[in-house]
């Protein structure tokens, strides 16, 4: 290995020194990948980057057990960006096919950069043993099936007692990237046009199963190649998230100008498909500014209006006292449904965050069923597989509710009763995990 240090700008030792970095408030609990910058490094390792950071966090319960095998002792918490270089080189050398040589030096050599040369020697001796005796540390560490499973323990756990007979595919869709997914604006084209454009700039794709208006691609690509995309012709959105706009459909379609409220709209893409569908008069409300400015830019491109409130739903004074038509509640949740696009969920999330985020989900329940008119609907969606905050949430809701009743459809092609909802479990090459429940208020 050459001991001279490149030229900094693009380096197969900066792209991996900066992985490391985004890693560490990960790996320390600190922070998450939505606060990866890709632009810390040239354009053309932004890819790279990417997949070292995500494709570390979506393998590592394995990572973590191969990197106590591989170390006589654990680095110190000062040292945790050394262990993300660790666990970025055992992921290239068992998951990418990066020559092993460049994975082991390059990572090795990424610590100058974090100035601890003395590191480099340590990974070096790391990565080359598990490069002589891969297929053996492997054997002893997938012994423990919540690592073989690549799942932390508890979650793995909940699984296998609410879905005993999808857990495990739940598990290994978890693992996989997810497809990319559009929703095609149909004020500009049908799906079936949209997919032809598709084809004649040369990329391929499927007619989604469920949603009317979705398109999967094949392989994903970035979005500025995507045929009208600045336009507004088209959004990336799940195919799971589409079938929103089609549970509310029965409720606006016959309704114009429908007073509508969407309680936690951020990131936009089911608000921007509400506009997109129905003659409405909607209200977006989130408690994150920031994550608002990012509805606020999507209906800019796409060229529709909805009234952006920067707001608690939990509470009522932002509310003028009009009675909603209709409430869609995409309630905050544990995300265990979209784990394959938010992988550092596996670190992130604990068992004790599921009982708090159930209390954060009825209040939200109560707080805004009472601002609901009487034969309104209101529409609770979460992007979670866990029973306590979908269909046991649910069920609850009900019990202490006396004008509320469920209308959430039976016969479907999509997704399993669960209770008075519809549960979506995340597959491979499909949609992600999700659970709706469609609820009307009695008007007597």
């Amino acid at each position: 290995m050459s001991q001279q240090r490149p030229a900094k700008g693009g380096s197969g030792l900066d792209v991996r020194a900066a992985a490391a970095r985004s890693l560490v408030p990960v790996l320390t609990d600190k922070g998450s990948l939505a606060s990866l910058d890709e632009h810390s490094v040239v354009a053309r390792d932004r890819g790279l980057l990417k997949e070292l950071c995500y494709g570390t966090c979506r393998r590592l319960p394995r990572l973590e057990a191969l990197a106590s095998q591989l170390l006589k002792q654990p680095f110190k918490k000062r040292d945790a960006d050394i262990h993300a270089l660790l666990l970025v080189g055992i992921y290239q050398l068992l998951y990418m096919r990066i020559p092993a040589h460049a994975a082991v030096g390059e990572t090795a050599g990424a610590a100058r950069l974090l100035g601890k040369e003395w590191a480099t020697r340590v990974l070096n001796g790391c990565l080359r043993r598990l490069q002589r005796e891969a297929d053996a540390l492997q054997e002893v560490v997938d012994r423990d099936e919540n690592v073989a499973l690549e799942h932390p323990p508890w979650l793995l756990d909940a699984l296998r007692h609410a879905w005993p007979e999808q857990w495990r595919a739940i598990a290994q869709a978890n693992n996989e990237p997810g497809p990319m997914t559009l929703r095609v604006n149909q004020h500009y084209n049908d799906r079936e046009a949209y997919l032809q454009q598709l084809t004649e700039q040369g990329l391929d794709g499927h007619l989604c199963c469920h949603a009317p208006d979705g398109i999967t691609l094949t392989t994903p690509c970035d979005v500025a190649i995507l045929p009208g995309f600045e336009q507004g012709h088209v959004s990336v959105q799940d195919e799971a998230a589409q079938l929103s706009a089609a549970l509310l459909g029965p409720a606006l379609a016959p309704r114009p100008g429908a007073h509508v409220l969407d309680a936690c709209c951020a990131p936009g893409g089911k608000t921007a498909h509400l506009l997109e569908q129905f003659d409405i008069s909607l209200t977006a409300l989130d408690s994150d500014n920031q994550r608002l400015a990012r509805v606020d830019d999507t209906l800019a491109r796409l060229g529709l209006a909805a009234e952006l409130k920067h707001a608690d739903a939990t509470t009522r004074d932002w509310w003028s006292g009009t009675p909603f038509d209709a409430i869609l509640l995409d309630a905050p949740c544990s995300g265990t449904g979209v784990i394959r696009r938010h992988p550092d969920i596996k670190a992130l999330r604990r068992k004790e965050d599921i009982r708090q985020l159930a209390k954060l989900q009825q209040r939200l329940l109560d707080n805004l069923w009472p601002l609901l008119r009487p034969g309104g609907t209101l529409l609770y969606a979460t992007c979670s597989v866990l029973p306590e905050e979908n269909a046991a949430q649910i069920d609850a809701f009900l019990d202490r509710t006396p004008d509320a009743h469920a209308t959430t459809p039976h016969d479907v092609a999509w997704g399993k009763q669960s209770g008075t909802g519809r549960q979506l479990f995340p597959t491979v090459n499909s949609h992600d995990g999700f659970f709706y429940a469609r609820l009307e208020k009695r008007t007597a």
